[in-house]
């Protein structure tokens, strides 16, 4: 299956480089944002590696009401631009309602479907008409090949600015699996496909800021695999300090870990590309 590239800024998603979706989980502050990037800007430079920056401004899937869900839209948005003009990173941040859409696409370079709202009809035509690049998270209760669906709504108004990205589908109770095969459906569909590896690890159930919210010992293995399987990209949530970040403590990673949790992958990457093209 031949992979329709899609150019995001000065990110080409779909060529033979790794990709990189990196940034924390939800704005906290607009210092912990900028110290962020910086970190991820260095690596990136180093490691030769393109970055679309990500961060919510609104977490509206929290478990509690009480819990933190974000700046709100004004003030996020704020701050994203600023992390797009200082550090000429293209940025993604998610929607949830299609009244936030228009106000969203001013700024940002791709707009996120949360996999929960993946099947929300009504949201995905209006995110999909600004014709800015749409990321369609990878549902928990859909089957990887019906992934489809989704992509046709985006395709119905003349949107072929997709990515596809996997996050793990429930198996059981509050326990999250991520099959291989589904790099596999997902790449016949023919967009860039994208590995979310932090949220696969993340334990439903469980508030994120209990150590036991995330199955950290799994990011290796799954991320290692994800890539073998010849995905496109990383989604990898990532935080100064993320025992104390507001959302997702348990299962994003440590900014400083990024430089050396990249590396083994961006060799196994460059084998799997030499095979991809034998």
């Amino acid at each position: 299956m031949s992979v329709k590239k899609v150019q995001v800024g000065n990110v080409n998603c779909g060529d033979d480089r790794l990709f990189l979706i990196s940034g924390p989980c939800v704005i906290e502050t607009e210092s912990i944002m900028m110290r962020t990037a910086e970190t991820i800007k260095r690596v990136s430079e180093k490691l030769n590696v393109p970055v679309i920056y990500k961060s919510s401004f609104m977490k509206d899937n929290r478990s509690s009401a009480d819990y933190y869900s974000g700046p709100g839209v004004e003030a996020g948005l704020r701050i994203l631009e600023k992390v797009r003009n200082d550090f000429g990173f293209p940025v993604l941040t998610d929607v949830h309602y299609p009244s936030h859409v228009n106000e969203v696409a001013d700024v940002v370079d791709v707009v996120q479907i949360p996999a929960y709202l993946l099947m929300q009809t009504s949201l995905i035509l209006e995110v999909a008409k600004t014709q800015k690049t749409v990321n369609l998270k990878h549902a928990q209760f859909l089957a990887p090949e019906n992934m489809s669906k989704p992509v046709e709504k985006v395709e119905s108004v003349g949107n072929h600015n997709i990515l596809l990205t996997e996050r793990g589908y429930v198996f059981g109770y509050n326990d999250l699996i991520v099959d291989p095969r589904s790099f596999y459906h997902m790449n016949e569909i023919g967009y860039p496909v994208i590995f979310d590896v932090t949220h696969s690890i993340r334990k439903y159930g469980t508030p994120s800021a209990d150590p036991n919210g995330g199955a950290r010992q799994y990011l290796k293995t799954l991320a290692r695999a994800g890539v073998a399987s010849g995905v496109d990209g990383l989604f990898i949530e990532t935080h100064p300090c993320p025992s104390e970040a507001l959302c997702d403590a348990a299962s994003q990673l440590d900014m400083t870990e990024l430089e050396a949790f990249l590396l083994p992958l961006l060799e196994i990457h460059e084998t799997e590309v030499k095979y991809r093209n034998q």
